[in-house]
């Protein structure tokens, strides 16, 4: 039976702390979430229905299809278990591959050998059995297998992504510090925005929160941006399943009539990065733009809905100093004019953000790279609190 339509176990990797937002996601399709794990969750799922998790996860990673499970204290043990699987039945002999792993294992310093080794024993296969290889590289523009190995306990898996499904694919500009798509997808998934009202996006750099933004709201999917895919190099794909998937993520574009996103920057040039964004991810025509200091933001009044900031951090002294004021300022701002909306600040700071004077209702944890962060709640009222 193909992998295509065989069940198996898959697991779908995330960035650390998105594992909540992509198991409801996941839920959303209609599968039945088994493990949840600090980076990812695992459910049971064809190739096929794989195909649908490629083109729809605003928070995933990598779905990796599980092959075999099994035991090898060595490098040689790896070679020789996957030695015996039936590779010419999964990888054209004349396509190409990569090999990528995720390798703790007392044996290994490099997992670039565990890397080379699954290679050698593709390869070794493939030419037993067609007399001819297929050509391997580091660029994961063909068929990816995918090596987990942790102490004893190993897993091989056909990677159906190839590149990153947290790279959404319409970014042509990432201007200075982007925020990664599939962590700003899982931050407004966080809020208690309706995605009817307004959406107001101050310091909004290369654009990507409000871009996310239009795309939650329209349910535009990532795989609206993206066209090749690692699965669509093994044998057993079917263009048709692939096309009709595809034209699902068409077919469910909604409308979102009246919504106000509004996204400003002090950068002119960040302001022209991401209007280039939104027109690259089909949204430009729902943000307003501005470049302005973010206090003179347009807030729409008596609207409700959501104001949502990423200041910068700091990462030296004399930084900090200079952005204690700024964050003073996004409290006075988010308490003067933003009355009625939910104020949300994505930072990676804490002590920053104790100078924006405001009580967090919640303090939502995420990274960032390797950086701790927090989204912060606020809920700004509109009058006295009762």
């Amino acid at each position: 039976m193909s992998l295509y339509t065989k069940k198996a176990a898959v697991t779908i990797t995330c960035n650390k702390r998105l594992t909540p937002y992509l198991e409801q996601e996941v839920k959303e399709l209609g599968f039945q979430v088994e493990e949840t794990f600090v980076t990812g969750v695992r459910i049971y799922a064809s190739v096929n229905e794989c195909i649908r998790l490629n083109l729809n996860l605003r928070c995933a990673s990598q779905v990796l299809y599980s092959l075999k499970q099994f035991e090898a204290r060595d490098a040689d043990e790896i070679y020789r278990e996957l030695h015996t699987y039936p590779w010419e039945t999964l990888i054209p002999a004349d396509g190409y591959f990569s090999i990528t792993s995720n390798v703790q294992n007392e044996t290994i310093n490099n997992s670039m050998f565990a890397n080379l080794r699954v290679k050698d024993a593709i390869i070794d296969r493939m030419r037993e059995k067609h007399g001819r290889r297929p050509s391997t590289g580091a660029e994961l523009s063909g068929g990816v297998i995918h090596l987990f190995w942790k102490n004893e306990q190993a897993e091989i898996f056909v990677d159906t992504s190839g590149d990153s499904l947290a790279r959404h694919g319409y970014r042509k500009i990432p201007g200075r510090a982007p925020m990664l798509e599939a962590l700003a997808a899982a931050t407004i998934l966080a809020t208690q925005w309706d995605r009817k009202s307004p959406f107001i996006n101050p310091m909004c750099g290369s654009g990507t929160v409000a871009i996310e933004a239009a795309l939650v709201a329209t349910n535009s999917r990532p795989g609206l941006f993206r066209s090749n895919y690692a699965f669509m190099h093994l044998i057993g794909y079917d263009e048709a399943v692939y096309q009709e998937e595809r034209g699902r993520l068409e077919n469910q574009i909604t409308e979102a009539p009246g919504l106000r996103i509004i996204a400003t920057d002090l950068s002119p040039q960040a302001i022209e990065n991401a209007r280039k964004n939104a027109r690259a991810a089909g949204v430009d025509d729902m943000i307003t733009f501005a470049v302005c200091d973010f206090a003179s933001t347009e807030v729409p009044q008596d609207a409700g809905g959501v104001v949502y900031m990423n200041p910068e951090y700091g990462l030296r002294l004399g930084e900090i100093q200079a952005l204690e004021d700024t964050y003073g300022r996004i409290g006075d701002f988010m308490k003067q004019q933003c009355k009625g909306y939910f104020g949300y600040i994505f930072t990676g700071n804490l002590d920053l953000a104790k100078k924006i004077g405001l009580k967090a209702k919640r303090r939502i944890e995420f990274y960032t790279s390797t950086i701790d962060c927090r989204l912060l709640e606020y809920e700004l009222y509109a009058g006295s609190k009762r």
